[in-house]
C-alpha cells in the first residue's frame, strides 16, 4: 500500500527508461487497485505489463469494497497476486480462500501469481516444505489441468518479508525444487514450464545469486520495487541469468 499520483508517474518513468536495456525478460508492475487506471495509462504501449495485488473471487454484486476481476481486466490487467503473506496474516485469508481466488483468476482467462511461504516458527520446526506444499496443493487441486502451466508460483518466506532478512540462495532453491517436484507429480510438462519466483526481500545485491539457481525463475519484488534504480538492477540480474542459464 504505497504510492500517490506524482510518485507513481516518477517511478513508472524510471522503470520504463531503465528496462528498455533488457530484452527477453517479463516485467510486471502491480499497483494498488485505486491506481490501476493511472498506471495502465502510463504503461500503455510499453513492454511492461500491469498486474493487480489482489482481487475478489466473486464476479460482482453485494461485496462492498471488493474489486472484481472483470473490472481489473478492463484496464489491461492479466496477472493477479493471490495469497500474499500479508493477505494471509493481516486479513486471515485461508488456503481455501486463496484457492477460490486462483480458480476465479484462471476462469477469467487471467494468470494467478500464487504466493506461498512459511513463518519463522514453522521453518525452525523443520516444517517449511510441508507448509508450502500444503498451501500450493490446495490451490492446484482447484485449478483446471489445462491452466496449470500458466500459473505462476511465488515463494515468499514470511520471516524474510520486509525484514531485510533473505533466505540464502541454497535455502530458496531447496524450497523451489520441492514446489516444482510437487507440480511434476501432477503434470511433469507443466512443472517444467511453470515459473516459480522468489519473494523474500529480493534486492539488487542478492538478485544475481538467487536467479542463478535452476529452479528460481525470477522475483516477486517488494520494497526494492519502489526505487526505480534498484528495480532495474534486479531486472538486469534476471536478464543476465536468462542469458547465462
Amino acid at each position: 500500500m504505497n504510492g500517490n499520483l506524482a510518485a507513481n508517474a516518477e517511478l513508472i518513468a524510471g522503470i520504463l527508461k531503465g528496462v528498455s536495456e533488457y530484452d527477453g525478460i517479463e516485467v510486471l508492475v502491480c499497483p494498488p487497485a485505486v491506481y490501476t487506471a493511472q498506471v495502465s495509462g502510463l504503461l500503455d504501449g510499453s513492454r511492461v505489463a500491469i498486474g493487480a495485488q489482489n482481487a475478489s473471487a466473486f464476479e460482482g454484486g453485494a461485496y462492498t469494497g471488493e474489486v472484481a476481476l472483470g473490472m481489473l481486466k478492463e484496464f489491461g490487467v492479466r496477472h493477479v497476486i493471490v495469497g500474499h503473506s500479508e493477505r494471509r496474516a493481516l486479513f486471515a485469508e485461508s488456503d481455501e480462500q486463496v484457492a477460490q481466488k486462483a480458480k476465479a483468476v484462471c476462469a477469467a482467462g487471467m494468470v494467478p501469481i500464487v504466493c506461498v511461504g512459511e513463518t519463522l516458527e514453522e521453518r525452525e520446526a523443520g516444517k517449511t516444505v510441508e507448509v508450502v506444499s500444503h498451501q500450493l496443493k490446495t490451490v492446484l487441486d482447484s485449478i483446471p489441468g489445462d491452466a496449470l502451466a500458466q500459473v505462476v508460483v511465488a515463494y515468499e518466506p514470511v520471516w524474510a518479508i520486509g525484514t531485510g532478512r533473505t533466505a540464502t540462495p541454497e535455502q530458496a532453491q531447496e524450497v523451489h525444487a520441492a514446489l516444482r517436484e510437487l507440480v511434476a507429480g501432477i503434470d511433469a510438462e507443466a512443472a517444467g514450464r511453470m515459473r516459480i519466483l522468489y519473494g523474500g526481500s529480493v534486492n539488487a545485491a542478492n538478485a544475481a545469486q538467487l536467479f542463478a539457481k535452476p529452479d528460481i525463475d525470477g522475483g516477486l519484488v517488494g520494497g526494492a520495487s519502489l526505487k526505480a534504480n534498484e528495480f532495474i538492477a534486479i531486472c538486469g540480474a534476471a536478464a543476465d541469468a536468462k542469458v547465462t542459464g
